[in-house]
């Protein structure tokens, strides 16, 4: 192993160590150019790490970061499963049959260069500009890049697999099913998160357009545009930061669960990088599955309340969610039924042993 050899693989303590290495030296630069009563960079262009720190509390109390931050979370959930239920259909649809391949494909491919900040206004026209606008507008950009990706994950199958199920006898729906399917799902995981980072840009943009409605966009043009507080503005982007980091953790968990073979066949691979698993390793592992029992409890326990009043007056989600509410509803339903599902095929398979 060599730090400098071209393409060569570190251990998972030396990238812990130089990860962190990495960031302290940011920090240590950005400090050094806003420091003292006359910084080398003025702070109404780049504030002190400290201050930006320090402008959280300020926004808790003064900007209702709580709420905004739901707010724009539930308008990225909303956006990405609409864009994810009609790309998938209608991708398999084009890909797999000539009909709709010959006559659409072309299409699917252009509409990637339709810059989607000069069609806002047809949106507006269409929706409005509520709620539903910025989950269309949202859904519509994420659905322009993954469609196409879609079809080029169903080109991309294996050829072996396919002539083992038609040897076996399958008919088209068995070859959907049991080849298509997991194998363009399971790739496609890895394309909808990558799309995280970008969902968040639209999302910015769309709720520019009526700030009023609040989200963190708006809130990044009110506390810089109106107020000049750039420490605010520099806080709300490391917040989008650590909230695409966390989703993306979120979908790398998902993808675990929906495609076991996947996890698999990537710790095989480390294995061979690394023969024991680190004790910092085992102890994230843990605490990573912890905190999602413990949100999943939490989200149980206010979805009870908001229906039933049960524990407390106040509908919490229905106020941090608002209009986007049911697609937190179907992603969280969704999952924790598949998860059931597959308790469920390993108990009849034996996997579990039958109790009495």
């Amino acid at each position: 192993m060599s730090l400098f050899k071209i393409h060569d693989t570190l251990n998972a303590r030396l990238t812990l160590l130089l990860g962190i290495g990495g960031v302290l030296l940011v920090i240590g630069f950005w400090t050094l150019l806003t420091l003292g009563a006359t910084p080398i960079v003025s702070s109404a262009i780049l504030p002190h790490p400290l201050r930006v720190l320090t402008s959280f509390a300020d926004l808790y109390r003064d900007n209702e970061l709580l709420k905004n931050t739901f707010r724009s979370l539930g308008i990225n959930l909303a956006g990405y499963l609409e864009a994810i239920l009609i790309a998938i259909p209608l991708g398999f649809t084009i890909g797999l049959i000539p009909l709709f391949r010959g006559g659409f494909q072309r299409q699917v491919e252009s509409i990637r260069y339709i810059p989607l900040t000069a069609v806002t206004g047809l949106f507006i026209v269409w929706f409005g500009v509520g709620t539903d606008m910025k989950v269309h507008f949202l859904a519509f950009g994420i659905l322009i890049y993954l469609l196409p990706v879609v079809i080029q994950r169903i080109d991309e199958v294996e050829d072996v697999y396919l002539k083992t199920v038609y040897t076996l006898g399958a008919n088209a729906w068995q070859t959907i099913r049991s080849v298509y399917i997991p194998s363009v799902l399971s790739r496609l995981s890895d394309d909808i998160r990558v799309l995280t980072a970008i969902s968040w840009t639209y999302i910015i943009v769309a709720e520019n357009i009526d700030s009023s409605q609040g989200g963190i966009g708006a809130l990044i043009w009110r506390v810089g545009q109106r107020q000049g507080r750039m420490d605010k503005v520099f806080a709300l982007l490391f917040l989008i930061i650590i909230i695409g980091v966390v989703q993306d953790r979120l979908f790398a968990r998902a993808d675990r669960l929906l495609f076991p073979f996947k996890a698999v066949a990537m710790q095989v691979n480390k294995d061979r990088l690394e023969s024991a698993t680190t004790t910092f390793r085992m102890i994230w592992q843990f605490v990573t599955q912890m905190s999602l029992w413990i949100l999943l409890g939490l989200y149980v326990f206010l979805a009870i309340n908001d229906w039933t009043q049960l524990f407390f007056q106040g509908r919490v989600l229905a106020d941090l969610f608002g209009d986007t509410l049911w697609a937190v509803h179907v992603i969280i339903v969704s999952l924790i039924g598949y998860q059931v599902y597959q308790w469920q095929a390993k108990r009849n398979s034996g996997y579990y042993p039958q109790t009495a």
